[in-house]
Parts: structure tokens; sequence; C-alpha cells
């Protein structure tokens, strides 16, 4: 199966050298990586050009985004700039440039999508060092395909009409997935080291991007209020909390446009309140 990654990078010249390391150490490679310098300021595109220069299958491409300042945003609109070059793939992914791949990570998830015709998305598990360990990096399920390392099916993608520009583009591909028939999975085997905490120099905007997310990906306000408070109990800042909801009922007053339609977003409600009351009834079958 071909598969092409795509790597938006905007100064990542602290983790990119180890990230790309480990993709040319790969049993398997892929066969197209393309690094995407977007707009950076240091040695990012230096770096990821001596990769290129040894090995034909890494291309390097540049990318201004001066002026856009939405997160989310920022990253799908390189790696659709990727996107465009890319050649003719089987599976297709956008990956970090933080990250530190096992090196039978690609072998892997091609034998996953060869063994399951219907599998849509797939990664690993993320990792991060706390004193000195490697560490589950705990912000969701263990089956949850994380954003910085999910390969997607080239039928899948194209069905999910690709990446959403803005925050919550790798929560509702999933969701979007699943309402294709699609199924989605995550290799608890496969532990990817996360060399930048997800979260890390978050601020009051990302939050606020997090509440208009929900409201796009047509949440109730109860279901938004469940999921945000549940993000801001893990930044430990419950202000957190009330900017997101204030800024998911700002665009229901504005009528902002949705990421999904009212049919797809109908199912994306039942699918996460059967979710959140199915931890509800373990959490008290655990309290008994």
């Amino acid at each position: 199966m071909y598969i092409c990654i795509i790597i938006p990078a905007h100064n990542e010249q602290q983790y990119l050298r180890d990230c790309l390391d480990s993709f040319v150490s790969q049993i398997q490679p892929p066969n197209e990586l393309i690094v995407v310098d977007d707009s950076s300021s240091d040695n990012t595109f230096q770096i990821a050009s001596e990769f290129a220069d040894s090995h034909s299958w890494i291309k390097v491409l540049k990318h201004n985004s001066f002026d856009e300042h939405r997160p989310g945003a920022k990253v799908v609109k390189a790696f659709n700039h990727g996107l465009k070059h890319a050649s003719e793939y089987d599976l297709i992914g956008k990956f970090d440039a933080d990250i530190i791949l096992p090196p039978n990570y690609f072998e892997q998830m091609r034998n996953h999508f060869q063994s399951d015709w219907k599998l849509g998305i797939c990664s690993g598990l993320l990792h991060i060092k706390k004193n000195g360990k490697w560490i589950y990096e705990n912000i969701a399920d263990k089956s949850h395909v994380r954003g910085p390392i999910k390969l997607y099916h080239k039928a899948c993608f194209n069905k999910i009409g690709g990446l959403r520009e803005g925050v919550g583009w790798d929560t509702v591909d999933v969701l979007l997935a699943q309402y294709h028939d699609f199924h989605v999975k995550t290799d608890t085997q496969l532990k990817v080291k996360h060399l930048r905490p997800t979260g890390h120099g978050y601020s009051t905007k990302n939050y606020r991007s997090k509440g208009i997310a929900l409201y796009k990906m047509r949440y109730d306000l109860p279901l938004a209020k469940i999921a945000l408070l549940k993000m801001a109990w893990q930044a430990k800042n419950t202000r957190l909390y009330l900017q997101a909801v204030f800024a998911y009922l700002g665009a229901w007053l504005k009528q902002e446009p949705r990421f999904v339609t009212k049919e797809e977003g109908k199912f994306i409600r039942k699918l996460r309140w059967k979710g959140a009351l199915k931890k509800l009834k373990i959490n008290n079958l655990n309290e008994r």
C-alpha cells in the first residue's frame, strides 16, 4: 500500500531532525514524505532539505501563511498545500514534526489496513516523557486515534471530505469516518514519543476555538459542557471552561457555518452521548 505522509512544520528545528531520523529508520518507510515549511523563521527548511538531499522519497515545500492566526486552520492549510503536490497514494497521513516513531510503525500500519478492508483511520499511541520515563499521554481514551500520527485510507479520506480548517479537525474526522461506516483503530503496542506534550503553550484563544469547534460539530450545549469541563479539568483551569462555553454560545448566536450536516450532527450527538453514558455507568460500577 502506497503511503504518503505530510508534515506541516512551523519553527520545528528543535524536534525535526529526531522526527525525520525516525522516518528514515523505518523497516518499511512511507513511499513519500512531504515536509511543508510553513513560514518558519528558524532552520526548519534547511534541516528538512538535508534529509531530502539524501532520500529521494522526501520532498520539502514552502508555504506562506504569515497572516493566518486561527488555531487549527493554519496547520490544515499547510497540509492541503502539501496534498496538492502528493503522488498517488492508498494511505495518507498528516503527522506532526515533534514525534519519534518506533521502527515498525508503517509496517504495522500497512498490516492493519490490509487485514481490515473497512478500516478508515488508524494510529499508534502517543507517550510523553515524565520523570525520566515515557508514559502514555493521558488526554483521551486509548481508543482515540491521535491527530499527530494517524493514517487515513484514501476511500475514507475522500468520503469525509478531507480535513476541516479549524480546531477540532482531528475529532470530526473520526466521527465522520464512523458515520460513513468505516472502522477506526489504535494499536496500543505502537508507542510514539511525543517530544512536546499536547496543550503546551495553549492560550485562551485556543480554548475559545475549542468551544466554537464543538458548535461546528453540532454538539448540543449539555454535551459541549461535558467535553469542555473535561478539557478544563485536564488543564487545571476552570476559567478556560467558562471562556470556551461563552465561545460556543457566541458561535450559536452568530449562526456560524458548521463542519457537518444536520444528519451527520444527529449521528455525532447520538454517538457521543452513548459514549458519555457508558463511561458514567462504568464509573458508577467501579465506585460500588
